[in-house]
């Protein structure tokens, strides 16, 4: 996958136009802070774990983290993030640019409640250098999320 295949799939929503790419690395969540210009909180990171049949990919807020009780009683196992080879496999998206568009059929994508505090968040487009502006209805909808659960918690400022 790259930004161009995330730009194809968004196409089909009317929002390809919308897929911000940068000169700089938007890799982390204060990477892609700083390229967009916004608080690092909107930033729609998306954590991928290995599954029983796939990846579970958590899309949070960029001040949050996994809380591994709330997760394991979610989703019945173990929070065991996806290695740096699986990644790309499982996701298929880059490290780095992981998003939840257009992922294989067995990747499973979750939205966090850390979310809803935000009107619009940023999540990755595919690659280590993009993002895209999105709802918070527009996200569930693109992604094809499974629903919303409370799996973080909030890291302390």
């Amino acid at each position: 996958m790259s930004v161009e295949t995330v730009k194809a799939y968004l196409a089909r929503y009317g929002a390809s136009d919308r897929v911000m790419v940068f000169d700089v690395s938007s890799a982390t969540v204060a990477l892609a802070a700083e390229a967009i210009g916004t608080q690092p909180e909107r930033i729609a990171k998306t954590l991928s774990f290995l599954g029983e049949d796939g990846a579970i990919l958590v899309v949070a807020a960029g001040d949050a983290r996994i809380d591994n009780p709330k997760f394991k009683a979610t989703f019945h196992c173990k929070a065991k993030m996806l290695n740096a080879e699986q990644v790309p496999a499982l996701t298929g998206h880059p490290v780095g640019g992981v998003c939840p568009f257009d992922v294989p059929e067995n990747a499973r994508v979750w939205l966090d409640e850390s979310l809803k505090r935000f009107a619009t968040v940023y999540p990755a487009a595919g690659s280590a250098n993009s993002a895209v502006e999105l709802t918070l209805e527009e996200l569930e909808q693109f992604s094809n999320a499974r629903g919303w659960v409370d799996v973080c918690k909030l890291m302390c400022n």
